[in-house]
Order: C-alpha cells, then sequence, then structure tokens
C-alpha cells in the first residue's frame, strides 16, 4: 500500500488549486510534473485531478484528466479505467446513481467471488481457532449480516470444532432490507430449532437499545460504514453486551481523509481497484458483473469524491487505526485473541481481528 508524505499531499494539493485556477490541460501539464510526482504515482495524480473537477460541475475537463490516467496505468489496480468505463455508462456524470444493497443480487456475486471466498474461508477457521468452547447455550449477533451466509458459515465451523453445542438466538442486523431479510430465511433454514431475531437498520441506530447479552458480535465489512466518532460510540455501547468481537475488514486509509484531498484519492484508487478487477473478471454474465461494480461498489467510490465526511457512506481504516479503537473502546476488559490476514495484494488486504474478555480465556 503506498501512502504520500505529508510534503507530497502539499503538493499535489497546490498543483490541483493551480490546475483548477487555470484551466490546464493533461497533456500541457503531465509532461511537466516529472520532478514533483513520483512516476508511478503520475495515474494516480491525474484520477485526483479529474475527480475532482468533475465534483465541481467541470465534467468534460474531469473526464479528460480521467482519461489521461487510464492512459498511464501500466500495471494494475487500473481504478481510472475502471471509472472511466462506469462514467460512460452513465452520461458521464459523477453521481451515485444507486442505493447500495437495494437488490441483493449485487452484494449475492460480489461474496461469491474467489477472492472474497477465500478470504470468508480463512476468516472462519481463524475464529473457530481463536474463540473458546461456550458450554451454555450460545448467542451472537451479527452487525451488518449480509444475506446471512457468513453467519451460517462460522456458526458450522464452531459446531464442527466443538467450539458450541447448542445455540439459543442467533440477532442478525442490516440497514437493507432485502438483505436482513435475506439473512433471516438463509440462518433460518440452516439452524431451523434456533430463535432468530432481527433489526433492519444501521448499526449506529440499534446499539443504544441492545440490552440483553450476547456471547458474540460479528461484524463482516460492515463497521465500516461509520466515521471513526462513531465507530468508537456505538463499541462503546457494545463492550457491556457481549464477551467476543470478531471484525472482518478491508485494510484502507479513508476514514480520516476529507474530501476533495489527495490522500482520500489515493486511498479510494488503491483499496477498490482490485476488487473491481476481480468482480469482472470472474466467471459470471458480465452484464451482472457490471451490475454489481456499478449498483455496489463504485456507488460507494463515487461517495468519496461527491460526500463529505459525515455524510458519506464508507470509512475503511487500517489495521492499526482498528486496533487503536479497539484498545481506546474495550480497554483493559478484553484482549486480542486473534490478528490474522484473510487475502493481501500490493494496494490492500482483508483481515480478521478477535476480542475478547480475559474472563473467557
Amino acid at each position: 500500500m503506498l501512502f504520500l508524505s505529508p510534503q507530497e499531499s502539499a503538493v499535489w494539493s497546490r498543483l490541483a488549486d493551480g490546475i483548477l485556477n487555470d484551466g490546464g490541460t493533461p497533456g500541457s501539464v503531465t509532461e511537466s510534473l516529472a520532478d514533483q510526482i513520483r512516476p508511478n504515482l503520475l495515474p494516480v495524480f491525474c484520477y485526483f485531478i479529474g475527480t475532482l473537477l468533475m465534483a465541481e460541475g467541470s465534467e468534460e475537463a474531469g473526464f479528460r484528466w480521467l482519461l489521461e490516467a487510464a492512459r498511464l496505468e501500466g500495471d494494475e489496480p487500473f481504478s481510472a479505467t475502471q471509472l472511466v468505463g462506469f462514467l460512460e455508462r452513465h452520461d458521464r456524470r459523477l453521481a451515485m446513481p444507486y442505493v447500495v444493497f437495494f437488490d441483493p443480487h449485487a452484494f449475492l456475486l460480489f461474496a461469491k467471488n474467489p477472492v472474497m471466498q477465500a478470504a470468508r474461508e480463512i476468516h472462519v477457521t481463524e475464529c473457530a481457532a481463536s474463540l473458546p468452547h461456550f458450554p451454555r447455550p450460545f448467542s451472537m449477533m451479527d452487525l451488518g449480516c449480509g444475506d446471512g451466509a457468513l453467519t451460517v458459515a462460522l456458526l458450522q465451523k464452531l459446531r464442527e470444532c466443538g467450539r458450541i453445542d447448542e445455540i439459543e438466538e442467533i440477532f442478525l442486523i442490516d440497514s437493507s432490507t432485502a438483505m436482513v431479510e435475506l439473512a433471516a430465511k438463509t440462518v433460518s433454514e440452516a439452524f431451523p430449532d434456533v430463535r432468530i431475531s432481527k433489526e433492519n437498520c444501521r448499526i449506529q441506530d440499534c446499539t443504544g437499545r441492545i440490552h440483553r447479552h450476547f456471547d458474540l458480535a460479528t461484524s463482516s465489512l460492515a463497521y465500516h460504514h461509520m466515521p471513526y466518532e462513531e465507530k468508537r460510540l456505538h463499541l462503546s455501547r457494545l463492550r457491556h453486551r457481549i464477551d467476543h468481537f470478531i471484525l472482518f475488514e478491508m485494510d484502507a486509509d479513508n476514514d480520516r481523509p476529507e474530501i476533495y484531498s489527495p490522500d482520500l484519492a489515493l486511498a479510494v484508487y488503491q483499496s477498490y481497484g482490485s476488487i473491481i478487477n476481480s468482480i469482472l473478471s470472474q466467471d459470471a454474465p458480465i452484464e451482472l458483473a457490471i451490475t454489481c461494480v456499478d449498483q455496489f461498489l463504485m456507488t460507494e467510490v463515487i461517495s468519496f469524491f461527491t460526500q463529505p465526511r459525515g455524510e458519506r457512506t464508507e470509512y475503511h481504516m487500517l489495521q492499526s487505526q482498528w486496533l487503536g479503537l479497539f484498545a481506546e473502546c474495550l480497554g483493559g476488559e478484553f484482549t486480542l485473541l486473534c490478528h490474522s490476514p484473510c487475502y493481501m495484494d500490493r494496494y490492500t488486504s482483508l483481515f480478521c481481528m478477535h476480542f475478547g474478555r480475559d474472563s473467557e480465556r
């Protein structure tokens, strides 16, 4: 994963101000940047300028910069090429055309992607290895349950490894009506004799009214949907209601950087490109793959460039930031019992973390 130094970030911002004020074109500007921008980051700089111009209403000029970024891309993740393709399909407008997860088919293809499938298998294996045996009837909540398939896989693995016996309750929470209904169906079919509870809401809308105890809380690619300060508030509330928390997330630095910043553009460029490539190249009808990209991943990308922090939908964090958050919110009551990579490439990774109460060790 690449980062900008504070000096580099300041240079990018200064160059952007000049381009926005003077109307510089890609051809006239990029040739003069060799001594100011690392050569391998030149496509990212053009991507930054293109998204900045389009977000401010200069759509034609911004699109030309994105075309230049795509032309300069010589290696993955091809994020500029992907964004150009999206814009061509949507009237060259940098706008979110969809509400994420309004149709579960986009998520289902994402979840079935080979990269995600392999990462999920590692995640489930690591969870089973680090959790203790629960002699009492087991209860868990899934914060952002998606279609429920990962919940089922985890519980089946825990039973297989002898970590759990009787299951008392599975509590499913998701902001998408379609997803939480699908999850309830999926989980109830796998565990027909278990009490299934559900809430159709965001994580931050329900933590204050959870007053019963759960052995385990899990969150898979969902807890990042709120900024750091909200993560801290709601994790602090959950601390008193759980004995274990297991997190599965993407490693990316796009929580703290503000809209229109070079650091945010670089983080988004790196964190989404690889997974979009894997979606478009998997064995599925191309129309379905494009639907997945447009209705899910690219809609999130557009959110970063059009909505300020506090309004946008995504706030992925670096692993070090997650560790700091858990240390701050869970304090000395919980111990880090597992921290494992589940997928890794040059630009990002998927990882799991497990924190458990010391009394449960």
